[in-house]
């Protein structure tokens, strides 16, 4: 048997604090950039299979319950209690928390307290730009400002990320941009949007990636599917190896998010580069009862120590639960099946699995510094 009684999620945001209808609760539970097709449902995924399997019995019901059953179990306990069940019964102790996304998600103070677990930050690196501009009227102030605001975010955070490969695309120039480059764009940008506008600009992007890199903290970098409304066709984190290669020896580490369903050339990257990780992050609950497969083929190529854990999880504290279940499940068959065949031994089998699951991460984000 393969433990992993301690877990932290690498990268994941908070959850809703409203109360959810069906559609709302499906519109989060699927990954597309609207609702279902008439006549179908999004618990008919391999994700909306996993929710049904693990989370009931979180809320007192049996697995595999009709949706209906399930929500309206979670309306009855409210939205406070069933997160807070839902959240402790993950097993998740750690959670890292990106803080970027819009909508009334927990941070996570709150991720903390509903789920009786440590919680930090990860600032997202184009919000963080683009507030600097709301308030910055100029060119110089504003990069000024930029400059000073990575700075102080990275006291508190325990990494930055960054959606530039899914606004832009993977295959921006890897070298920082120049100073007369920096300030074109800059002025370009400020001039052209209005208040809240999107940062879109590659050599802004750049700019910014590079400013982190100097910060020495943790940089995540978003890859394969990224995220709805946000997506573009050059996500395939191959693309990323240029710019792996200019950060190399610099002392950053770069963690690659969301390679699935590219998640064998992230594993390649992370065995190519020392400074490079690969997260296997909801690759895991898109795939369901598929995981095992998917983990598999990640482990063929990545030297183990440069796997992390996370849920990927936004908005369903359920999501969080699938994460973290699908994990150990995975993890068990994976290792476990190598154990019995005799190609492991089940010390080493152990030892890896604590790596993935939290051993890594805490040495990567110095979370017991």
């Amino acid at each position: 048997m393969i433990e992993t009684p301690s877990l932290v999620d690498q990268y994941c945001h908070g959850v809703l604090r409203t109360e959810l209808g069906l559609g709302t609760f499906e519109a989060h539970l699927g990954r597309g950039e609207g609702p279902p097709a008439p006549g179908t449902t999004f618990f008919d995924t391999q994700t909306g299979f996993a929710v049904r399997r693990w989370c009931p019995p979180l809320l007192g019901l049996e697995p595999h319950c009709p949706p209906a059953r399930y929500l309206a179990r979670r309306r009855e306990l409210g939205v406070l209690e069933a997160g807070r069940r839902l959240l402790r019964g993950s097993g998740i102790t750690t959670y890292l928390v990106d803080t970027g996304l819009p909508g009334d998600l927990t941070g996570p103070a709150e991720m903390a307290s509903a789920g009786e677990a440590d919680a930090h930050e990860i600032v997202r690196l184009e919000l963080l730009a683009e507030q600097v501009a709301d308030t910055s009227g100029t060119v110089d102030s504003f990069l000024a400002n930029l400059a000073e605001s990575v700075h102080a975010a990275a006291a508190s955070a325990v990494a930055f990320t960054s959606v530039a490969g899914v606004r832009h695309g993977l295959a921006l120039a890897p070298q920082p941009p120049g100073p007369g480059e920096v300030r074109g764009a800059a002025g370009r940008w400020l001039a052209g949007r209005t208040v809240g506008g999107a940062l879109t600009d590659p050599v802004l992007l750049r700019h910014l990636l590079w400013i982190a890199v100097a910060s020495g903290r943790p940089l995540q970098l978003h890859a394969g599917l990224g995220e709805p409304g946000l997506r573009t066709d050059r996500t395939d984190p191959v693309l990323l190896a240029d710019f792996a290669r200019a950060t190399a020896g610099i002392g950053t580490d770069l963690v690659l998010l969301h390679g699935y369903p590219y998640h064998r050339h992230a594993a390649h990257l992370a065995g190519a580069f020392a400074h490079v990780y690969a997260d296997l992050g909801p690759a895991l609950a898109r795939t369901g009862a598929r995981a095992a497969a998917v983990l598999a083929e990640i482990l063929e190529l990545a030297p183990f120590g440069k796997l992390l854990f996370s849920s990927g999880a936004r908005g369903l504290p359920e999501l969080h639960v699938v994460g973290a279940r699908l994990f150990r499940e995975a993890l068990g068959r994976v290792l476990g099946g190598w154990v019995v065949e005799g190609a492991w031994s089940c010390g080493d089998a152990q030892r890896v699995a604590g790596m993935i699951a939290e051993g890594t991460a805490r040495r990567v984000y110095g979370l017991d510094a």
